[in-house]
């Protein structure tokens, strides 16, 4: 199935290679680095890349492009969950997934891959398994393992892996049992220049992070669960339930994983939180053009609109911008050509405008279309979506444990077209 794995940061640096099969050449993410220089942006690098004799599937995570290479067809969103498991599990084991803490963990790293995969087939994927078999690594543990020379292997096999339930260890304990859930929200969009929705559609995930003693089961229930039309699941999710009762049943696996992802896309359920009023226009005369760019709350529940940031791709002809911010900070990068407004919290009461001159190229040609605009933000306690979370029982254990739902939208593909 999958015979390699290379790791490409931003810049193009190739830092780290795996193969489980035959070892297959660098120079195979040629084809990779093409589809890169192709697209503008790197989330726009399409996921599944043929070759005359090898197919690339990748996924972009922290600035890092995780690159397999597989050689027979097999299902592309297979590899792509199971290279979205390998990030997770590097954030897991060291707290973040970038470039510096993989090379610096670069011998736990290599064992993880080893056991995660067995002869190119997933194997143990599941956090918990995975601590068992190799230790996470702690300050103590690396200067003990550096003096004696020993590893972060363990010695005997996980007890979750001979179970019926392989994603929980046995023998849990804990002196404050907890169970906490993030519902987190985004939503892609795209708006025409009269602020009509052209798409939308939101996709959502329900992290949680559960410790709790023993062997406990618990029922999550919903306050509108019909909202969900397209689930998935954690595996320890009892699917039938689901289907019958519309609450989410299951022995819940030790430490911090995803319960459920779900995606919304009847357009009258997602709810736009901002709208934006602008004029992006270049004179056929002189060398010059004009900005303005109003930002403002629609519906966000009465929630304040925070890390407002809006991007803007000019055209090439853009030489520099000397514009006039109301609210927060703008910078244009005349290289790359990239206007970012660093808005902040959004006030209602007085709406942050950005306006001023363009300056372009001299005898260069008027730009055939207007640039789009990127919308960034973040809305805390509020799902967009309406989704509420109803209550948590637990059966099984006769503690009560402290319990917590978190709320947050974000906004993922979010476009303004001018």
């Amino acid at each position: 199935m999958i015979h390699s794995l290379f790791l490409i940061n931003n810049a193009g640096d190739l830092f780290l290679e795996k193969h489980w099969k035959s070892v297959i050449s660098r120079s195979v993410c040629d084809y990779f680095f093409e589809a890169r220089e192709k697209a503008v942006e790197p989330d726009n690098v399409p996921p599944v890349i043929r070759t005359p004799h090898h197919y690339l599937i990748n996924i972009y995570r922290e600035k890092i492009f995780f690159v397999s290479v597989i050689q027979t067809e097999v299902p592309p969103l297979f590899v792509i969950e199971f290279l979205h498991r390998v990030a997770e599990t590097f954030q897991d084991y060291f707290g973040e997934c970038s470039e510096t803490t993989i090379k610096d963990n670069v011998v736990i790293v290599y064992e993880l891959l080893e056991e995660m995969l067995d002869n190119g087939f997933p194997l143990a994927t599941e956090s918990n398994i995975l601590k068992e078999l190799i230790r996470p690594p702690t300050i103590l543990r690396t200067m003990v393992n550096t003096i004696t020379g020993s590893s972060n292997v363990g010695e005997t096999l996980p007890t979750g892996q001979l179970s019926t339930i392989p994603w929980r260890r046995a023998g849990v304990k804990y002196t404050n049992n907890e169970a906490y859930f993030d519902v987190v929200e985004e939503i892609d969009a795209i708006l025409d220049k009269s602020g009509t929705t052209v798409f939308a559609e939101i996709q959502g995930v329900i992290d949680a992070c559960v410790k709790l003693s023993g062997m406990p089961d618990l029922t999550l229930s919903f306050m509108n669960p019909r909202l969900l039309d397209d689930v998935s699941f954690h595996p320890c999710v009892r699917y039938k339930r689901w289907e019958s009762e519309r609450v989410i049943s299951f022995i819940p696996p030790d430490g911090n994983f995803q319960l459920m992802s779900y995606h919304i896309s009847a357009q009258n359920l997602v709810a736009i939180p901002v709208y934006v009023k602008q004029n992006i226009s270049f004179f056929e005369t002189g060398s010059s053009g004009r900005l303005d760019i109003t930002v403002g709350p629609k519906q966000t529940m009465g929630k304040t609109v925070e890390c407002l940031v809006v991007t803007v791709h000019m055209p090439k002809v853009v030489l520099s911008a000397n514009l006039n911010a109301t609210q927060g900070t703008y910078n244009y990068d005349p290289v790359t050509k990239i206007l970012v407004w660093d808005i902040g919290k959004l006030n209602s009461q007085k709406l942050p405008n950005l306006k001023g001159s363009l300056s372009l190229q001299s005898g260069a040609p008027k730009p055939e279309e207007n640039p789009s605009l990127n919308i960034d933000l973040k809305i805390q306690q509020l799902a967009i979506s309406g989704l509420k979370v109803n209550r948590l029982d637990m059966y099984g254990e006769k503690y009560k444990p402290f319990k917590g739902v978190k709320y947050v939208t974000k906004a993922g593909k979010f476009q303004v077209r001018t």
